[in-house]
């Protein structure tokens, strides 16, 4: 489920990167391509792969509704569990519902939580699944970009 996670947010990436127009109609103009993926830990079995029509770069819909592009519901007793930001290596819990959008002509990430206020002043985000078995998997976003699965 980890590497799902993470192909989705590579993907929201790639969209950006590559200028990939939504079917729906932007509601800025001039709108530059943005794609994100939404975390809310109060339905923490499914995420949300979005287009960013107004670029406030956070998602702004409930369910899939206004921007979602996919609900993907998270399966087979896995569940994301924490969100935390990391400085060094001191921990501080997201638990406000968070949006990791891109937008080009970048490839860094932009994170902000639902309010529109932004998340800065950490080395990455860290997304923990967890499975009913007891297994872990990290994924980790950097500022730059970069998304990794441990």
């Amino acid at each position: 489920m980890a590497s799902d996670i993470a192909l989705q947010t590579v993907g929201a990436q790639k969209s950006a990167l590559s200028g990939l127009l939504p079917t729906q109609t932007p509601t800025v103009s001039p709108w530059k391509p943005a794609y994100g993926v939404y975390f809310n830990l109060a339905n923490n079995k499914s995420f949300i792969y979005f287009t960013d029509l107004n670029n406030s770069n956070f998602f702004n819909g409930t369910n899939c509704t206004g921007e979602c592009l996919n609900y993907i519901t998270i399966t087979k007793g896995s569940y994301i569990s924490r969100i935390d930001s990391y400085l060094g290596a001191v921990a501080t819990s997201i638990i406000n519902p968070i949006s990791i959008t891109f937008k080009r002509p970048n490839s860094s990430a932009i994170f902000s939580y639902s309010d529109g206020t932004s998340i800065t002043g950490f080395d990455y985000i860290q997304i923990t699944i967890s499975s009913q078995r007891g297994a872990v998997a990290l994924i980790k976003i950097y500022p730059s970009g970069r998304v990794q699965v441990n």
